[in-house]
């Protein structure tokens, strides 16, 4: 069902178009009604006037007037205005607003499902965070954008997939198994100088001893039979990581990759279950291992090299992706034949545009900027179209408890979890807080707010305004469905329609929370609707004797209360009845 609005809209720039075409205005020209950000500006308004000016070669409010007078009359709307330089602004009729409750409380937990992007199938790709420690309070802000904006999307008719793109391949990885191993070896009482640019968490040693306990000390090997040849302390510390992971790699065998596979599963599993608690799911975990033994990544580079896109330089094979507007061109295979991590996420956005999205959004830390070029510019090489590939950045989110800002480095191990988040503030308000700003904004998430039960705190304020409401309807006490046939005649105060107009204001939310990436504005708009609903609340008496006054403001906050829950739930945020 097409929602109140978008039909208001349809029917009155039919009416403002036919009289706009009485004054000359071509055929071809759109004419459109835009929901004003200011109440005071009505529900409705349009610019057609400074469209006309030139043309006609009139002032823009004489060509309002003029329209307002071959506007037909509408019992739809209750007044129009010429406004500022020649906006026409329509004011509904209180019996439209009204409508709002009734569409509300007969749709339900559909109120505000959209077709926008019916037909459409859109990939959603977030979190994707290495599998190289736990969760940290980083990733949690990527996790909550990306959940939120799926659930908008879907709700706005787009068929959406969830992915998350396990990096199970390549040195970090290398480096995370090397980092249990050492660790493991510490256990059998090797006497060993941890690596400072190893992976330095508790969490390593815990993986340590899962190691020890399923394989014993069959994985043992001496410090000194680690350490030999081991390069001087004056080589660079990257080049030393790199020389022990070889070393490991040739002592331990066959055994290598069962370190590989104990550290990989631990962390995926850690990270699987916090994103489950987070209420965060997917639809698919794709493996970037898979695209090597498949064969994927090498064909899609010898597809590149046949078409020209592809030199070798000092042993190296390249992309020419200063071709395609990229700064300079990208490695994508290293002089030792390894494959870089751009040559992976070649083959695996060529494979998502196979798989039939219409779109695929990518949604990355914000560091990962400079990366878009260059991989936009590999899908034009392809032949295939960059403009499918939609990137959303996400800011780095800094916590700040008791006034202090906390470290977030996964190699040093110096890092807040995502788990501690939530034992620490619950999964509401993380949820909340970490949408509450445009993905690409600086976030600042204050745990001493997040945890406060106050007005300050947004998402205690907007659960609190659905638990007034459900107290109101428990103390009444009556049948709360047949609500939906009350007669909302005595909805006629200010703050009632204000009330109404926020209720219409939904479905338009959602489109734009859709169309812009932004489920931030669903955010504002909940808390919104709470400040206006409090200040209802306590100035409004419910439970009065009159009947017909008493149940229309009775499926007025009824109607409220399914709108919150609409919208906390598009955020994965619940709506507690008492608080």
């Amino acid at each position: 069902m097409q929602p109140l609005v978008e039909q208001l809209r349809i029917h009155l720039s039919a009416c403002l178009r036919e009289a706009a075409g009485q004054m000359g205005l071509p055929a071809t020209t759109a004419v459109t009604l835009e929901r004003p950000r200011q109440a005071g500006h009505g529900d409705f308004s349009s610019s057609i006037a400074m469209q006309l000016a030139r043309p006609l070669k009139r002032a823009p409010r004489d060509i309002a007037a003029e329209l307002l007078r071959l506007l037909p009359a509408s019992v739809q709307v209750e007044r129009t205005e010429v406004a500022g330089a020649g906006f026409i602004n329509f004011f509904l009729a209180p019996a439209v607003r009204q409508q709002a409750v009734s569409a509300v409380l007969a749709q339900g937990a559909d109120y505000g499902r959209l077709q926008l992007g019916a037909g459409r199938r859109v990939q959603v790709e977030f979190v994707s965070a290495n599998p190289t420690g736990p969760l940290h309070v980083g990733h949690g802000r990527g996790a909550a954008y990306g959940a939120s904006l799926a659930s908008v999307l879907s709700f706005a008719g787009y068929s959406v997939e969830r992915e998350y793109y396990v990096n199970d391949y390549g040195r970090q990885m290398d480096i995370l198994a090397l980092s249990t191993w050492l660790r493991y070896l510490e256990l059998q009482g090797e006497a060993l100088v941890f690596p400072p640019n190893c992976y330095q968490g508790d969490y390593v040693r815990d993986m340590a001893r899962g190691l020890q306990a399923t394989q014993g000390v069959r994985l043992a090997r001496t410090a000194a039979e680690v350490l030999e040849g081991e390069p001087t302390a004056e080589s660079d510390p990257e080049q030393r990581l790199d020389a022990l992971i070889e070393r490991a790699k040739a002592l331990l065998g066959g055994d290598y990759a069962l370190v590989h596979a104990h550290a990989l599963e631990e962390q995926l599993a850690g990270c699987r279950q916090d994103l489950k608690e987070f209420g965060v799911h997917f639809d698919r975990w794709y493996s970037e291992r898979s695209l090597h033994i498949s064969g994927a990544v090498a064909a899609v580079l010898a597809k590149l090299e046949a078409a020209g896109h592809l030199y070798r330089e000092e042993g190296a094979l390249w992309f020419r992706s200063t071709a395609y507007g990229d700064e300079k061109d990208r490695v994508v295979q290293r002089d030792n034949g390894q494959y870089t991590y751009f040559a992976s996420d070649i083959a695996y956005h060529a494979d998502k545009l196979a798989r039939g999205f219409d779109q695929v959004i990518d949604i990355w830390g914000a560091d990962h900027h400079g990366y878009i070029p260059r991989v936009k510019a590999a899908l034009q090489a392809l032949g295939l179209e960059p403009q499918a590939l939609t990137v959303a950045l996400v800011q780095f989110a800094v916590l700040y408890r008791d006034g202090k800002k906390a470290s977030m480095s996964t190699r040093s191990g110096e890092f807040v979890t995502l788990r501690q988040l939530r034992e620490d503030v619950g999964n509401d308000a993380a949820r909340f807080f970490y949408v509450l700003r445009k993905c690409d904004q600086h976030l600042d998430f204050d745990l001493d707010l997040a945890r406060s039960q106050s007005n300050d705190n947004p998402v205690y304020y907007i659960q609190y305004a659905h638990a007034r409401v459900c107290s109101v309807l428990a103390q009444w006490g009556g049948d709360i469905a047949g609500l939906a046939h009350a007669e909302r005649s005595a909805l006629a105060g200010e703050q009632e329609g204000r009330l109404l107009g926020q209720l219409l204001d939904f479905p338009d939310v959602v489109a734009d929370a859709a169309r812009d990436l932004a489920p931030h504005l669903v955010a504002f708009y909940l808390k919104d609707l709470a400040a206006e609903f409090h200040s209802y609340y306590n100035t409004t008496q419910f439970l009065v004797d009159n009947e017909a006054e008493r149940l229309a403001r009775l499926s007025l906050v009824l109607a409220i209360r399914q709108v919150l829950v609409n919208g906390l739930t598009l955020l994965g945020v619940s709506a507690p009845e008492k608080m």
